[in-house]
């Protein structure tokens, strides 16, 4: 029997986590062709942008007309960030499949992300991820800095596990851990997996890491060890956190593509639809992004 898992699922996050902390705007058309190559890539859920008030996070001030205007694939799950009524009600009108809902494990973290405590944000998320339940919509729960705060130093697994019942208490279907600043290693998720997963099960969980430090492949090898089989990761690598400060982008879903693929473990999806589509919003950037995979595939050419 193989240690690895026969499949893992694939969330792409890069239109919202990705693009949330770029200064150069990218079009709406942009966003929208784009989004429609990741759907053709074969991946199964695209976070497509955040209904965040539009002065927090300009880039994506036209998640609206976005969620108006992409082509829709019937296998594939369109969600969006949504911090509260006013945005789950945007949202809606938008067409999305499934909300997240966020908050951090550690309260500095928190109240710079959020501009409330974790007491305070409990209520805001309660009634949001209630009114997208009666919706029929699926809901996940990220809870930032489950390994370590910039602002606090180490988060403890208790610490998470709290947030976590509280969401889970209120009715997520799903709860996406993060790495938000990309420092944790292999033993850290160990032992924050043994602790959660004693009391939520692994088909509950999904790992999201971002890869400040260069660890968040070995990461998610750790994760797979502990039974996980569901990932966040961004093309290209692209992305940050505008509240901690030097995180890198999320783990890049190429790079995750070439490990999961070489274990022989299947995901659905395309590597080469997925390249041509980092390769496009590198171009719209006009930067180069950090995936490794993508800048060997571009030294080839």
């Amino acid at each position: 029997m193989s240690r690895w898992p026969e499949y893992v699922q694939i969330k792409e996050v890069g239109p919202r986590d990705g693009l949330q902390n770029e200064k150069k705007r990218v079009s709406t058309g942009d966003k929208v062709n784009w989004i429609n190559m990741l759907s053709a890539s074969g991946v199964k859920e695209i976070e497509y942008s955040s209904f965040v008030h539009p002065k927090w996070v300009p880039q994506l001030s036209d998640a609206h007309e976005v969620g108006r205007k992409i082509k829709r694939k019937s296998d594939v799950t369109y969600s969006a960030l949504v911090p509260n009524m006013k945005g789950l009600e945007l949202a809606f009108e938008a067409g999305i499949d499934g909300a997240s809902v966020f908050m951090s494990a550690s309260e500095t973290h928190n109240k710079k992300n959020i501009n409330k405590t974790i007491s305070e944000t409990y209520p805001v998320l309660s009634e949001v991820i209630q009114e997208a339940k009666q919706a029929g919509k699926h809901v996940t729960g990220y809870v930032s800095t489950v390994f370590d705060c910039p602002y606090e130093g180490i988060v403890t697994p208790e610490e998470v596990l709290k947030v976590c019942d509280k969401l889970l208490e209120y009715g997520v279907d799903d709860l996406s851990l993060g790495d938000t600043i990309g420092t944790a290693v292999p033993s850290q998720v160990g032992d924050l997996l043994e602790v959660i997963l004693k009391h939520i099960p692994q088909n509950k969980i999904i790992m999201h890491y971002h890869d400040t430090k260069g660890m968040a492949i070995a990461n998610i090898m750790e994760s797979m060890e502990h039974g996980i089989t569901r990932f966040d990761s961004s093309i290209g690598g692209l992305g940050g956190c505008p509240y901690a400060p030097g995180a890198a982008g999320n783990v890049a879903t190429n790079d995750v593509l070439y490990l999961l693929h070489g274990l022989g473990i299947k995901t659905g999806i395309d590597e080469k639809k997925l390249q041509e589509a980092a390769f496009y919003i590198q171009n719209k950037l006009g930067k180069t992004l950090p995936s490794k995979s993508l800048a060997y595939a571009a030294a080839q050419d």
